[in-house]
């Protein structure tokens, strides 16, 4: 063992589980299989260094072609074959194996070691003429593809020329003469393509082979696939070299692929599909429907037996779900490949509930089981019972789900379509890794082919997408981007539906519902409940927002926008007269009209959140955003003058839009807004304060627990604060006296500017609580426009990897972070009993989420439906913290 190449054979591995940085998860865990004695076909694994060394150097390293010799003839020795051998020829796989599962983004090549001589020799040896030339047809189509770049549909040309020539519609159904017809036919089409012979230097494949599949890690779909899972460039991928077994060698063959629990449901049940005289990527590629295992219980029982025997004694040993690759050559059970099975978040939950029921893990491992960003996936909305629906076909409930889109049929026009603000189904005969960044953006998926182990439903249930596939009763051509299904043609831009729950493709647009949340995930939330420290708030602006923020776990409302208030149709316009007001009692009429309808906003608010902090943010945007657009008042005011009829109407009009001058600014988010307005026009915030309290004595003369705290927004100094504070304590000194009742209250501010986290000791003195606005504090840390930078340069600056990631999606912890450490640490400093949070969606960010709670905050608020995955997050925080505080001692 050593340097850069690792060997595996049953019972006899140089590396293991462990060493999955190094050899990657295939390596790793075909080396763990090894020695756990499960029957794996012999091979070696090239390291990720030497990966990582090739993509700096475009070099190998001197001596890594020795390794790859002696390695090469352990496996020769292991198996009894000679690789490039006329008699008993060895066969090779190349696969790729990053330290993390990315299926179908990297390349593979099988039956490496074929040629014209070898062939002939594997005939003599297997007396199957029909079985040599499929295998040697389909290294020429993959080597073809993958190492010379030839188009993969131009083989596929000649595939389907072939069957319509023999009159058959399956590629099993052509017979070995044909095969070998079609392999003449393939090289011929390399020649033509490439001006090269397909080599038939075994060593030349496999050298080639090896080449392509390392700088397969740099290929569009896996860097797209890195992008949107988080996965580090540098870790670069492992080759693996192994011997080929072959399920295509009659009836007594065949390959599957499965998962020891139901990936989808989490059901205790073997899951799976296989096909009989096939190899492996006939599966999952979708170029045949497969059968599910239930079939092969009754076939092949003693392979079967022998099949749950191995995943059970995995699963076992892994202490989680497997999903593993198998193929059977003449009655024998080779395991190709065990990983960690990608599941669905609803079976997550019920898989890791139900392994601690089992005792193989305890509720602090389970919880750390789950990608809290993956919950979102449980708020998938389902068709709605009362609908009427129209169906259209049935496919296999790939990934569940219910998605309305109009249909695409490249991956490159539903991103096109996306862009231009509609929702879009991709519809394909199969999927394949380069629609990776079209299946990121759709709302569902369709294919006429493909099972629920294929590339469209892998990789849809691994972004939660809803996935129907195979389902052949829909004609897809996308030649022509059109389908057929039950006498209905659908074009482009036609609405379909789909339901990934039962497999139904319906016609149209339908309703859907939001989703039930299982016993399993109220348990695990109790779980994280019981184990964190962090609060978690929600951003509530309604009633509403607040009873749903409640269901999901909420401890209060972090941030509750009163401006969202001011929008309603009724209201609007009361907001506009105080706006326009020529004076202070002017605006006051108008105040005075929107008092009641603020407090009885307040009121419902907090009769929701009984019990429980609301905090009530005074307004914030500038008054100008409560007018008619510029522009378009000024096209109505042109146009009045041109027709010189309504003179009243356009004196108001010209009125309106001189105000509307007065009021704009050349950068209205640093301008007249925030506390600013509060001292300016002291009524607006006066009103609105004393609608709280108002609210608030109501509520507690009727003996209701309420906990209100007013939050003043973009102050920059303690002076600010100090005055509206002055105001604020007033108010509520007044309204107490009135109503005859006492409450408490809290008063505090909302952190937006960096001068602001920097004096934080100052104005510490005047506020009860910091919220962090990471929103608008990331906007001003950063001197970005959020809008403007998000369509203009962000996208460029993280393809050039100036930046990260999106700063406004998660939070930018060495500078926005450092900045809400050092408010907080100086605003503790000068206030002990300080309470402080964040209130900006980075609230529901896990990585976000979990920095938080590093550095001491009290709560952090969201949207209600990431309010889960926010509660999840901060559980794991404290976990990892307690981790490595017991790896200290341990040290």
């Amino acid at each position: 063992m050593g340097g850069y190449v690792y060997f595996f054979a049953q019972n006899r591995a140089e590396g293991s589980a462990k060493k999955r940085n190094l050899l990657g998860g295939k390596g790793a865990n075909l080396a763990e299989m090894a020695n756990l004695g499960v029957r794996i076909p012999p091979g070696f694994t090239i390291s990720t260094e030497v990966c990582r060394y090739y993509t700096a150097k475009h070099e190998y390293p001197d001596d890594l072609e020795e390794q790859i010799k002696e390695n090469l003839k352990k496996v020769e020795q292991a198996t009894n074959r000679r690789f490039g051998s006329r008699q008993r020829p060895l066969l090779v796989s190349v696969r790729s194996g990053a330290r993390i599962s990315m299926p179908g983004m990297m390349d593979t090549v099988l039956n490496l070691g074929l040629n014209d001589a070898s062939a002939e020799g594997l005939i003599q040896e297997t007396n199957n003429l029909r079985f040599t030339y499929d295998a040697y047809r389909r290294l020429i189509q993959m080597f073809g593809s993958v190492v010379l770049g030839i188009p993969g549909e131009k083989f596929e040309e000649l595939i389907e020329k072939k069957k319509e020539a023999k009159g058959v519609q399956n590629d099993i159904e052509l017979t070995g003469e044909d095969l070998k017809e079609l392999t003449d036919e393939f090289k011929e089409l390399t020649e033509k393509e490439k001006g090269i012979e397909f080599p038939q230097d075994s060593s030349e494949q496999l050298r080639m082979a090896i080449d392509a599949v390392f700088a397969s890690w740099n290929n569009k779909r896996a860097i797209s696939y890195r992008k949107i899972n988080k996965i580090p460039e540098h870790w670069g991928t492992a080759v693996n070299v192994q011997t080929m077994v072959f399920g295509n060698m009659g009836d007594s063959s065949g390959t599957g692929v499965g998962f020891t629990r139901d990936p989808a449901t989490g059901e205790k049940e073997l899951y799976g599909e296989y096909l009989i005289n096939a190899q492996g990527e006939d599966v999952v590629a979708g170029i045949r429907t497969p059968q599910p295992f239930s079939t092969l219980k009754e076939k092949m029982p003693a392979i079967y037996a022998e099949l749950v025997d191995i995943t059970e004694k995995l699963e076992r040993h892994y202490r989680d779900v497997q999903d593993f690759e198998f193929t059977i050559e003449k009655g024998i059970l080779f395991m190709l490949q065990t990983r960690t099975g990608k599941r669905t978040a609803q079976a997550a939950i019920k898989i890791a509930s139900d392994m601690v029921e089992d005792g193989l893990i305890d509720k602090k491992e389970a919880l750390m089981r789950i990608d809290p960003a993956q919950l979102e996936q449980l708020l998938h909305r389902r068709i709605d019972p009362q609908a009427k629906l129209e169906v259209l076909a049935s496919g296999l409930p790939a990934s569940p789900g219910a998605a309305t889109g109009v249909v695409a049929f490249t991956a490159d026009r539903a991103v096109e379509l996306v862009e231009q603000g509609k929702k879009v189904i991709l519809v394909r005969t199969e999927t394949s890794p380069e629609d990776i960044h079209g299946m990121a953006v759709a709302e569902g998926i369709l294919t006429a082919r493909g099972g629920r182990t294929s590339h469209a439903a892998v990789v849809a249930r691994g972004m939660g997408k809803c996935c129907v596939a195979g389902c052949g009763a829909i004609k897809v051509n996308e030649k022509e981007k059109e389908f057929k299904v039950d006498g209905f043609m659908f074009k482009e831009g036609d609405f379909i539906s789909l339901d990934g729950n039962t497999g139904r493709v319906i016609k149209g647009k339908i309703s859907t519902l939001k989703p039930q949340l299982s016993a399993e995930f109220a348990e695990l939330m109790k779980w994280a409940d019981e184990i964190k420290t962090l609060g978690v708030r929600a951003n509530a602006d309604t009633p509403g927002d607040a009873r749903l923020a409640r269901e999901m776990g909420a401890e209060g409302v972090g941030l509750c926008r009163t401006e969202h208030m001011f929008f309603g149709e009724e209201r609007l316009p009361y907001v506009q007269q105080m706006i326009l007001a020529e004076n202070k009692e002017e605006r006051k009429k108008a105040l005075e009209k929107l008092e009641p309808m603020q407090k009885d906003d307040f009121k419902g608010i907090l009769k929701e959140m009984e019990g429980l902090p609301v905090i009530i943010r005074l307004l914030d945007p500038p008054l100008h955003e409560f007018l008619p657009n510029y522009e378009d008042l000024l096209v109505e005011v042109i146009e009045l003058r041109m027709e010189k009829t309504d003179q009243k109407q356009l004196r108001e009009k010209e009125s309106l839009l001189e105000k509307i001058v007065a009021l704009r600014e050349i950068n209205p988010m640093l301008g007249h807004r925030g506390c600013r307005l509060g001292i300016t026009f002291p009524e607006v915030y006066n009103m609105q304060t004393r609608a709280v309290f108002e609210a608030v004595a109501e509520l507690t003369a009727e003996k209701r627990s309420v906990e209100p705290e007013i939050m003043i927004p973009l102050v920059i100094n303690e002076k600010e604060l100090a005055i509206l504070r002055k105001e604020t304590v007033r108010i509520a000194e007044e309204v107490m006296k009135e109503k005859k009742v006492r409450f408490e209250y809290k008063i505090g501010t909302m952190i937006e500017l960096p001068r602001a986290a920097l004096c934080a000791d100052k104005i510490a003195q005047q506020a009860d609580f910091f919220s962090y606005g990471t929103n608008d504090l990331t906007q001003t840390t950063f001197g970005f426009s959020r809008d403007d930078a998000e369509a203009k340069f962000i996208p460029i600056y993280l393809e050039d990897k100036i930046l990260t990631d999106n700063p406004f999606e998660i939070l930018d912890q060495d500078g926005v972070g450092q900045l809400i450490e050092i408010g907080t640490q100086r605003g503790r400093k000068s206030n002990k009993n300080l309470e402080v949070g964040i209130c900006g969606e980075h609230g529901g960010e896990p990585s976000s989420v979990k920095f938080c709670h590093r550095i001491g905050l009290d709560y952090v608020s969201c949207s209600p439906y990431r309010i889960p995955i926010a509660r999840l997050a901060a559980a794991q925080a404290k976990l990892e913290e307690d981790m490595v505080q017991e790896e200290a001692r341990g040290r």
